[in-house]
């Protein structure tokens, strides 16, 4: 193997690194609005990535200065052509990283918003413009006999650039997501993995059609067999994360044996004492209304606060619980406390009235 193949795995390695190490850090400032509803919550999510954000970025530093030493011709190459793209880049990340450090520096609303702005800004730009300069270098871009960039800013800004670069942002925000769904609990953390699966369809969608556009254009053999590899291991993975969640919320041996308790409850379709024909099943899914049985209806719930939760089950007489709101103890006690009778199997509870 020549130097120059070692040099270039090498820096391949450490982009690598940075992407999926500052990848949930953008991710997570895009994200910043979205989840973070109140002050308190916006606090949560900036602690989340407090820690590393800063250290994440080493290995930019490292990638560039390798990049320097074994194909200096390059870099300079690349500095120079994507001059303007790169330097938009490193003034979102020099206030990005500003706004972590004095955004708690005084108490005032008005404050902590224009720090706020500029975390969203601040990620989002790098998380567009890497895409964007990443898929130029794949594509190839004009340069002349002396190895200097010849094209212009709108030659960078082309279709197949501009579908890199709403990529690496959909993967960023699926990724800071699911990161923020790990380091959290409660109300933010549902919040998060819902949002997580809903944007999740929406980069896989992207990277297909962008990787596809690159077999298209450049693709061989093996790019071809580690292409299908690659949306092979993707189906794979959701298919294993919706059976895992479906084992959470219930699987079907749980929800048949509380169709079945229910039975002894209900006389044809309806709680035994009421007109109420409804039973919710609480699930961590955003289908309302889907039938499970004739005895009660799944409720889509994973994007709700327990306020919420509460208030779409008023007037419910019984309540099917999926195993994974055992995180949620308040919406639990509540549940209790409107429900003193419960039925448990290892799967889902049932919660009724006397």
């Amino acid at each position: 193997m020549e130097l120059t193949t070692v040099w270039f795995s090498l820096i391949t390695v450490l982009w690598i690194g940075y992407f999926v190490l500052e990848g949930f850090d953008f991710g997570v400032g895009i994200l910043l609005p979205v989840l973070g509803r109140t002050e308190t919550e916006r606090r949560v999510l900036i602690n989340t990535i407090g820690p590393v954000w800063d250290g994440n970025e080493v290995w930019l530093l490292v990638a560039g200065g390798a990049t320097f030493a074994a194909f200096p011709e390059w870099y300079a190459t690349l500095f120079s052509g994507f001059y303007l793209p790169l330097l938009l880049i490193l003034v979102a990340l020099i206030v990005r990283g500003l706004a972590f450090e004095y955004r708690a520096k005084r108490a005032d609303p008005r404050w902590r918003a224009r720090w706020d702005l500029a975390i969203i800004v601040g990620s989002l730009v790098p998380s567009v413009l890497w895409g964007v300069a990443f898929a130029n270098i794949l594509r190839g871009v004009p340069i002349d006999a002396d190895l200097e960039y010849v094209g212009g800013f709108f030659t960078l800004i082309n279709p197949y650039a501009l579908l890199g670069g709403v990529t690496t942002l959909l993967l960023f925000l699926v990724h800071g997501a699911l990161f923020i769904a790990l380091k959290t609990d409660g109300d933010i953390r549902h919040r998060a993995r819902a949002l997580a699966i809903s944007v999740g369809i929406g980069a896989a969608l992207a990277a297909v059609a962008f990787l596809g556009w690159t077999q298209a254009d450049t693709g061989t053999t093996g790019s071809a067999v580690a292409f299908v590899a690659a949306a092979l291991a993707l189906v794979a993975g959701f298919v294993q994360e919706e059976r895992r969640l479906w084992r959470q919320d219930g699987d079907p041996s749980g929800v048949t044996w509380a169709a079945e308790q229910l039975r002894t409850l209900t006389q044809p379709g309806r709680l035994v004492g009421t007109d109420l024909p409804i039973v919710a099943y609480l699930a961590d899914r955003r289908v309302p209304g889907q039938l499970v049985d004739s005895s009660f209806v799944r409720l889509g719930t994973g994007s709700l606060t327990d306020g919420e939760i509460l208030d779409a089950l008023e007037g419910a007489p019984a309540v099917v619980v999926g195993r994974l709101y055992a995180e949620r103890p308040a919406l639990v006690a509540a549940l209790r406390q409107r429900y003193p009778r419960q039925l448990t199997d290892e799967s889902v509870t049932i919660y009724f009235a006397p």
